[in-house]
């Protein structure tokens, strides 16, 4: 980490940080973690945070639970809140499914899920985030009418993606628009390189 990470880090850590331990699977009530009732974002694999600060300072009255292992990232996303003055965000370091399976049914008013690894290698697709039982997982925890929300710039995860969650026959299929989310740094790579985005959304029903 730069120095800067590293002093948001040693500085932050303690009050916003949640580290996700191999096997743990006790409840994790997301109203005392953030110590307030309000709607739950997840936000999984944030890279370096700067689209999850940028979300979370647009949107106050909502909570923010990022989690990521990449701790470049994960400081500077705590630098981030630490300049910005944001008290509506955690920052979690571990492993997204494992924290996933720590939350009440029905606790989350959205996931996002943007830009994740896409494994392009056929025979590493099985590692892929967005597969049936994940995304069963992840629908779990949404409340109804609670918004599923995954972007990629790799075509062939798109189309894997939206079989998938075509598929789910507790989500449906919102229309295409407005995303209502920052531009990533993995967008801005992907735009480069000419590869198209692909949003989308889904709602619990």
């Amino acid at each position: 980490m730069s120095a800067r990470h590293f002093d948001a880090h040693e500085a932050l850590w303690p009050r916003y940080g949640l580290t996700v331990t191999d096997g743990d699977r006790s409840a994790l009530d997301v109203r005392r973690l953030f110590g307030r009732a309000a709607p739950v974002v997840l936000e999984i694999g944030f890279g370096m945070g700067d689209a999850t600060a940028e979300m979370a300072a647009a949107d106050p009255e909502r909570d923010f639970l990022a989690v990521e292992v990449h701790t470049p990232g994960i400081g500077n996303l705590l630098a981030l809140v630490g300049e910005l003055g944001l008290t509506n965000v955690r920052v979690a370091r571990g492993d997204a499914m494992q924290l996933v399976h720590r939350i009440a049914a029905g606790a989350l008013d959205a996931v996002h899920v943007f830009f994740p690894d896409p494994w392009p290698k056929a025979r590493h697709h099985k590692r892929r985030l967005i597969q049936p039982g994940n995304v069963a997982v992840l629908r779990d925890r949404l409340r109804v009418g609670g918004v599923l929300h995954c972007a990629t710039d790799w075509p062939d995860y798109a189309v894997a993606m939206a079989e998938t969650l075509d598929g789910d026959p507790g989500l449906r299929r919102l229309p295409d628009g407005a995303h209502g989310r920052p531009e990533t740094k993995f967008e801005r790579r992907g735009t480069a390189a000419g590869r198209p985005i692909s949003d989308l959304r889904y709602e619990r029903t």
